[in-house]
């Protein structure tokens, strides 16, 4: 049962866990899992949830932040969104070669749309993936991520249990 679809506003972290804290001592600290917009919003869950010393609960993030992945190994935080950039600045970049020289981009390029309420807008779909414990590897083999920002600190040994 969803008991709570709350935005935070501008993104802020120390709201999000204001607000979080609100939704525990209105439901009784009875929440069986948190999908939050970023990591940063889930880590916010996940520092109230230890605040109040209560069982880890599902926790999921965007983004894929060294604090995410921190979260991952740790175990607080059961998966987060990556979305490959070198993917999505490969694609972007062709577009613009093609529309600065007033071409169709290259076959296949575009291959889906997107509903801008107005119309549908021939669109690059790129495919997100679920970064958790047991491929986390991802985001360092990709080089979004650099290990000595992830696994420092008692990080350390859990990047070396995953195989990073």
């Amino acid at each position: 049962m969803k008991v709570a679809d709350q935005s935070v506003p501008d993104w802020d972290n120390q709201k999000a866990l204001t607000i979080f804290e609100q939704m525990l001592q209105k439901e009784s600290n009875k929440i069986d899992g948190v999908l939050a917009a970023n990591d940063g919003l889930g880590n916010a869950a996940i520092s109230a949830i230890k605040a109040r010393k209560l069982k880890q609960i599902p926790v999921t993030g965007q983004d894929a932040t060294a604090e995410g992945i921190q979260n991952i190994l740790a175990g607080d935080q059961c998966m987060t969104v990556y979305k490959a950039i070198k993917q999505e600045a490969d694609a972007a970049s062709k577009l613009a070669i093609a529309l600065s020289k007033k071409q169709a981009p290259a076959a296949g390029l575009v291959n889906g749309q997107s509903d801008d309420t107005k119309r549908q807008v021939p669109s690059v779909l790129l495919k997100p993936q679920a970064i958790t414990k047991d491929n986390v590897k991802v985001v360092f083999d990709d080089g979004f991520l650099k290990k000595s920002d992830v696994c420092t600190g008692k990080y350390a040994q859990l990047c070396t249990a995953a195989g990073v």
